[in-house]
């Protein structure tokens, strides 16, 4: 045997800078839909240490022998479900101002991680990160693929005459939401909507005052 039944979808409402979902056409992508579903909910039942093949292969109604030979093992479904998680057309918000769009991103994000409905899932994928290496390697090209969409906030920014166009975009847009993850992930204090737009403000005055600038290039720091 080597599929059952479909496990019931479990809802994940995307996000900007947490991983969303997105369901692909075809029967494999559905299959691979259906383990993801269930390696989701495995990891927010149970966390990394007690999710199993046997537990994806029994919600997923994909027969172990399947998983096996297809993700190899428990890391392999881990890291295939946040690389699932990052192929979805999110775009990052476009208020018509700098200010604007870096609020929205730092508003959105914890919001993600502090609302019991979008919660569970992206927070036991980060969990699962600190316990697995291929799980850390995998959530850190999630992000990395998340931030890069996020650099277009810059470059309107930059084409409005809101920034330098040495503004190093990939930083500045990190610098947005890094403490929003330090506080959840690393001191575990609780974070509200003041902490996001204080967070978005920092950067942005950072930003502003040229501490994200890359430094000129040989050809434009020589002398005319």
């Amino acid at each position: 045997m080597t599929e059952r039944r479909a496990a019931p979808e479990t809802v994940v409402p995307a996000a900007p800078l947490a991983p969303g979902s997105r369901r692909p056409g075809g029967r494999t992508a559905r299959t691979r839909a259906a383990v993801r579903d269930a390696v989701l909910t495995g990891l927010v039942e149970h966390g990394y240490p007690g999710l199993s093949v046997e537990y994806v292969a029994e919600h997923s109604g994909i027969h172990k022998t399947t998983l096996y030979r297809r993700w190899g093992n428990l890391e392999g479904l881990v890291v295939d479900a946040l690389d699932l998680a990052g192929e979805d057309s999110w775009t990052p918000p476009d208020t018509g101002t700098l200010e604007g769009d870096l609020r929205a991103l730092a508003h959105t994000t914890a919001a993600t991680f502090t609302d019991p409905d979008t919660a569970a899932a992206p927070t036991a994928f980060v969990a699962a990160a600190f316990q697995s290496r291929r799980a850390a390697e995998a959530l850190r090209g999630f992000y990395a693929e998340r931030f890069a969409r996020c650099e277009v906030i810059v470059a309107r920014a930059v084409a409005r005459d809101e920034l330098d166009r040495r503004t190093d975009a990939g930083a500045l847009v990190r610098a947005v939401t890094s403490p929003l993850f330090f506080r959840l992930f690393i001191i575990r204090e609780p974070i509200d909507e003041r902490l996001a737009d204080q967070s978005a403000d920092a950067a942005l005055a950072a930003a502003r005052a040229g501490v994200f600038s890359t430094p000129p290039t040989s050809a434009s720091a020589a002398p005319a």
